[in-house]
């Protein structure tokens, strides 16, 4: 019984000592992925790559500012900050200095879009996005406003927001039921309206026999659609969205 009991002590003592080294080598390896941020900010692009790749993380130049403190091609701001805890292949984004803003900013309000993209990028600037509305009265294609204004001190980043105005959707209406109208009466309101008379034909006529007479076959000369004639098909149909001068179609008898 005694050795039983020594075994079993044994052999709780065993896994208890297989637990520990378990628990102590997952922890040197978790560890062994984590590094501390270097510092980067103020280095060259190539000095901070290979200051990052050396602990094992990347870096990429996301950005690129003016700066009167950060001499131009240096890094001047970085993400993690240093000495953040990040794991083995972490990516360091960073941003790189332009010097201090050397490039008068253009006056491109009233151009066209393409003629201000051209007028900021031959200034070696970007062009950041553009934003159009809709203002009547004002010819479309043309530049509202920018970002940064023109002649703009202390500026940035070399990019340039744009407004520019885009052309009005035409107004729409709801198409009126016309049928059973005269066509004159018709015609008038449709003129005054802004709309066009289109095609206008006759309804082909009915035919029909009383109390089983023979028919009598008539020549006669087609009638033509007057003022007095009755509408009885349109198209576009009542009750559909139409832009303004749109052709009305009718059938009349």
């Amino acid at each position: 019984m005694k050795s039983l009991l020594r075994f079993a002590m044994l052999a709780l003592v065993l896994v208890a000592v297989a637990l520990v080294s378990a628990l102590t080598a997952m922890r040197f390896a978790i560890h062994g992925q984590v590094v501390a941020v270097p510092v980067v900010v103020g280095l060259t692009p190539s000095d901070a790559e290979r200051t990052v790749t050396g602990v094992g993380l990347q870096i990429e130049v996301e950005r690129q500012y003016y700066s009167a403190q950060i001499p131009e091609g240096r890094i001047m701001t970085q993400m993690p900050l240093p000495g953040t805890k990040v794991r083995r292949g972490w990516q360091v984004r960073v941003a790189q200095s332009m010097g201090p803003q050397r490039v008068s900013i253009p006056d491109v309000t009233k151009q066209s879009e393409r003629a201000a993209e051209l007028n900021i990028q031959r200034r070696g600037l970007e062009l950041a996005s553009t934003a159009e509305m809709q203002l009547p009265g004002a010819p479309a294609d043309q530049v509202l406003a920018q970002s940064p204004p023109a002649n703009a001190s202390q500026v940035a980043a070399p990019r340039t927001s744009l407004l520019v105005t885009v052309a009005a959707d035409p107004p729409t209406y709801v198409m009126p039921n016309f049928v059973g109208q005269p066509l004159g009466s018709a015609s008038r309101t449709l003129q005054d309206a802004g709309f066009k008379l289109g095609t206008v034909s006759l309804a082909p006529p009915t035919s029909a026999t009383e109390n089983n007479a023979p028919s009598i076959s008539v020549v006669v000369e087609p009638a033509q659609p007057s003022p007095a004639s009755m509408i009885v098909t349109q198209w576009p149909p009542a009750g559909q969205k139409v832009l303004a001068g749109a052709v009305l179609n009718f059938e009349v008898k």
